[in-house]
């Protein structure tokens, strides 16, 4: 029984990682094989062993549970001895390439062309049960309304080269799955740190808006107050992949990780921000007349270090005025409320904690150490502001 896992030292992937190790093994037998990009086995190791530090906090005894293997998405064959592929049951590929400022040729040739590689070494894999393939919400694009776990291809636009290699790699497995591939599509959206300790290992998405607002770098915040802002914290993310790999009847099937009926709005979200950041509300402005008219303008005058963070959040923007509400009534009912997204303003104290101890990652915190670096409790402020963010979560349905 062996389990291969990609991107084992990316954001979501330590947090799996760290589920895969702790299970209690059925089965003396059973390892994980961490696919970790390296020039050789032992610089693996090392990297892996760095992992294992980060989030145990020391390398045994887990590291007698896994075998880092050097390899890489861009080479052929993964760039793995073939004769792996005749002991692996199963594969959960979870390494892509999350940036936005990527140009769609090299997204394609990290997400798309790297996934292409991961599903012809399952194809030779003789003994493999299931294949995890961890895609986006964002395949959705730019659609507007309802957007289904069975939903794929609508005639939607992509923000950026990222959600489209991501949709793309997602037609792949969409495409061997119909072949036969025992395969599971998991789109999870915006995902930010555990809900207990706030610990992240990616300071993106979410949290450079955050940041830019702490600093006062936005004169006015374009967005729309009413705009859907689907966050679910890794460690829910980390568990619903985990359950549904191991759930027969999910394969076959897709299911959005998603806060959905959850979900805060862009006008919560600050509420809790300002609150919390103890800074200036600015106005808001639509959208469409910020991005012809004042963020150009803006990118040219005021201070240096405004305009260094405008331009570092100028690719989250667009994210400020989404009109999609993901359905995901599968995956609410497979997982069932014991593995279920909660809402933002419980643990958004716990995101800011981190992010202002860890200054932004400058000064990162391991996993391990994480939420004993923190205060004890939320703060007060953020409670009270939490006050008009709390509404019972409902249910979506397409």
């Amino acid at each position: 029984m062996t389990l291969l896992l990609t991107g084992s030292t990316g954001f979501v992937g330590m947090e799996l990682l760290a589920r895969l190790l702790r299970a209690p093994s059925p089965s003396p037998r059973q390892r994980v094989v961490a696919l970790i990009r390296a020039t050789d086995d032992a610089a693996a190791t090392r990297r892996l062993h760095d992992t294992l530090r980060s989030v145990f906090g020391s390398v045994e005894p887990y590291a007698s549970r896994v075998d880092a293997v050097a390899g890489d998405l861009e080479l052929p064959g993964l760039g793995i001895d073939p004769a792996l592929a005749g002991s692996i049951t199963s594969i959960v590929h979870g390494a892509a390439s999350v940036s936005f400022d990527l140009d769609l040729r090299r997204s394609r040739a990290i997400n798309v062309e790297g996934t292409r590689r991961v599903l012809a070494f399952a194809a030779g894999c003789p003994r493999l049960r299931r294949l995890t393939y961890v895609s986006t919400a964002y395949v959705a694009g730019r659609h507007r309304g309802v957007f289904g776990e069975d939903d794929y291809e609508v005639g939607q636009r992509f923000r950026n080269p990222y959600e489209q290699s991501k949709f793309e790699a997602e037609g792949l497995v969409r495409a061997a799955r119909a072949d036969g591939l025992p395969a599971t599509v998991v789109r999870p959206s915006i995902v930010v740190g555990d809900r207990h300790s706030g610990w992240t290992a990616s300071f993106n998405v979410l949290y450079w808006p955050l940041r830019a607002l702490a600093k006062g770098a936005y004169p006015v915040l374009p967005a729309r107050r009413s705009a859907p802002v689907d966050v679910v914290p890794v460690d829910y993310v980390a568990d619903a992949i985990c359950a549904l790999h191991e759930l027969p009847g999910a394969a076959g099937g897709t299911y959005h990780l998603t806060a959905s009926g959850c979900a805060s709005s862009i006008g919560e979200l600050f509420e809790l921000a300002v609150a919390r950041l103890e800074c200036r509300r600015p106005p808001f402005i639509s959208p469409l007349l910020y991005r012809r008219l004042l963020h150009p303008l803006a990118l040219r005058a005021g201070p240096v270090r405004r305009r260094r963070f405008l331009r570092a959040t100028e690719t989250y923007l667009p994210y400020f005025a989404m009109r999609v509400h993901y359905d995901d009534a599968r995956a609410r009912a497979a997982l069932g409320p014991a593995i279920a997204p909660p809402p933002l303003h419980e643990y958004f104290d716990r995101l800011v904690d981190y992010a202002l101890l860890a200054r932004w990652g400058a000064q990162p915190i391991g996993r391990a150490g994480a939420l004993d670096a923190l205060p004890p409790r939320l703060s007060g402020a953020a409670q009270v502001a939490g006050v008009r963010a709390r509404r019972p979560c409902r249910m979506t349905a397409g």
